[in-house]
């Protein structure tokens, strides 16, 4: 059946598609031999029409500083149901604000959702920043028969906070210690006896294309929970400032409780909703990403939600049950 989406980024400053989304659509439709009608940067009605998904090697390039990660993220539930192993060659921007960095994506995406049983191979051949982009990342998967549901609930306690902080380029690697420390003191206030170890890197030049900062923190719980905070450097900013920003994106993803971070709740909805069974995840706030996620991810599949404020032992903690009877999906080429 098409599918018909009207009114793209509707209400936007920049309304209708950007490069990314653009390139998203179009490594979806070659990955399954689609039709993609309206498919241009700034167009507000696209029709798709998908084929069979076949897997193969792939090149998605934004040309920008667009997110490879967010191409990674539109790609995955298509290749996993795919008739054979996939090679995506994403290009575009590594490290760009407004979506996940590869730090992330590999230190706590990639752990978590392979809990849904399936594996994937993440290789940053290079890093590269805004404006420019230049990074390019090669994502090994092959297909499964059928997704696991996922059981997310105890949190458990915070057994070790481990990060990386970054420049690449022009800067120097004082500005990556002085992220790092910055962080770390931050932390510190509240988090006191736990061993902190935040690396400052110097990204190899063969490695990095132009110039750019940034800091990712992750903690670690006791029933192998991963939940983080990021922030990037940019020109005009203080480097303990960004340092800080992380720290803080960190304590306040802890303090309420949840078992994933902000920025993994809304990602973690199309696997529930494939998923054969019942998932559940303990969450902090609901975003508006996870809202609008759920609201599709309803549309598009039979799956059903539902989101309960958490009984919890402390009526403090802000948190939420996101519930999904998942459709079991099934693979029809294993």
């Amino acid at each position: 059946l098409p599918l018909r989406v009207r009114r793209i980024r509707a209400g936007r400053n920049q309304p209708g598609l950007r490069p990314q989304h653009l390139s998203g659509l179009e490594i979806v439709r070659d990955l399954c031999d689609g039709k993609l009608n309206g498919g241009e940067i700034g167009s507000t009605e696209i029709t798709f029409t998908p084929g069979k998904i076949k897997g193969g090697t792939h090149i998605a390039d934004t040309k920008t500083a667009g997110s490879v990660c967010l191409l990674m993220q539109v790609a995955m539930p298509c290749v996993l149901f795919a008739a054979s192993p996939s090679e995506l060659h994403l290009k575009g921007g590594t490290n760009a604000e407004m979506a996940p960095q590869i730090d992330y994506t590999v230190m706590v995406f990639k752990p978590i959702i392979e809990k849904f049983n399936f594996t994937f191979n993440c290789d940053i051949k290079k890093r590269g920043y805004y404006p420019q982009g230049g990074g390019e990342v090669v994502v090994r998967m092959s297909p499964v028969k059928e997704l696991s549901p996922i059981n997310l609930t105890e949190r458990g306690t915070v057994t070790k906070i481990y990060g990386r902080a970054f420049v690449a380029g022009a800067l120097p690697i004082k500005l990556a210690k002085d992220m790092s420390s910055a962080a770390v003191r931050c932390i510190r206030k509240e988090i006191r006896d736990l061993y902190i170890n935040i690396q400052p890197v110097r990204e190899p030049d063969d490695q990095a294309v132009g110039t750019g900062s940034g800091i990712i923190i992750v903690a670690e719980t006791s029933t192998g929970c991963l939940l983080a905070g990021s922030s990037l450097g940019k020109r005009g900013k203080n480097s303990d400032k960004v340092g800080i920003e992380a720290a803080e994106m960190l304590l306040k993803n802890l303090k309420h409780g949840g078992t994933v971070d902000d920025s993994l709740q809304d990602q973690l909805i199309i696997f529930m909703a494939l998923a054969k069974g019942v998932s559940r995840v303990k969450s902090g706030p609901i975003t508006l990403h996870t809202q609008t996620a759920i609201h599709f991810a309803e549309q598009l599949t039979k799956a059903k939600f539902t989101v309960t404020k958490a009984e919890d032992e402390d009526p403090s903690n802000d948190t939420y049950i996101i519930e999904c009877q998942g459709v079991g999906m099934i693979n029809p080429n294993l």
